[in-house]
């Protein structure tokens, strides 16, 4: 059988339009030292060969619900704006003293007219000056391929092209360095490939909230 010319731009065109049908799945499950799954955990790809196709940033939320910072943990990539709205009806004072982004928005209600830009790679934490309990992160990556565990600890990093990938795990109570969690890992076109992390923690030091039982605590 003869392949026409219009047959084979047909297939090209296809291919370009849906390169998903071609493309690979990467399946992680995070776990901790106990094995318990672990949620808010940052998994991120880069290919092995140091090809990185650059990504548009987009503007994410980071919302303040019920005097907390929501999502706990939100993976950005670099470049992006972030929005920071405050949904309670009491005033919050959004900071962070990160080398990554240092930045005050002073006590506000509503959403501050301008969003913030993170244009530097690493982990920002966030607090608010009026709500000591209030703690968040956001993680800023320029990794072409990321995602957050669920409250299953487990994420799906999808469309990756077939190949040999660095791939990296990173969680706000991490005992270590993010790069001693560093593995090579092949994904294929064909059928998904899947990957495990035991994840040594230190202790949660966050502040308890207020009020306590018996106490009213403070608005």
């Amino acid at each position: 059988m003869t392949i026409r010319p219009v047959h084979l731009v047909a297939v090209l065109v296809c291919a370009a339009m849906y390169p998903s049908v071609w493309a690979g799945e990467l399946r992680v499950q995070v776990v901790d030292g106990d094995e318990k799954p672990l949620p808010d955990a940052v998994i991120v790809a880069f290919p092995a060969d140091g090809r990185i196709e650059p990504a548009k940033p987009g503007t994410e939320i980071e919302d303040q619900i019920d005097k907390e910072f929501v999502p706990y943990v939100q993976a950005i990539r670099v470049g992006s704006y972030v929005k920071f709205p405050n949904k309670d009806d009491i005033r919050h004072h959004v900071y962070s003293f990160s080398p990554a982004r240092k930045f005050e928005l002073p006590l506000y209600s509503g959403t501050p007219a301008s969003p913030v830009l993170f244009d530097k790679v690493g982990v920002v934490k966030l607090g608010c000056n009026i709500h000591d309990w209030m703690i968040g992160y956001l993680y800023v990556t320029d990794a072409p391929y990321f995602g957050k565990t669920t409250a299953q600890g487990r994420v799906e990093l999808k469309d990756l092209p077939a190949g040999t990938y660095r791939v990296h795990a990173w969680h706000p109570r991490l005992d270590g360095t993010e790069e001693s969690t560093a593995r090579q890992i092949e994904v294929k076109d064909d059928i998904p490939s899947s990957a495990k992390w035991v994840l040594k923690l230190k202790r949660d030091f966050r502040p308890h909230r207020a009020p306590l039982p018996g106490d009213p605590g403070y608005r």
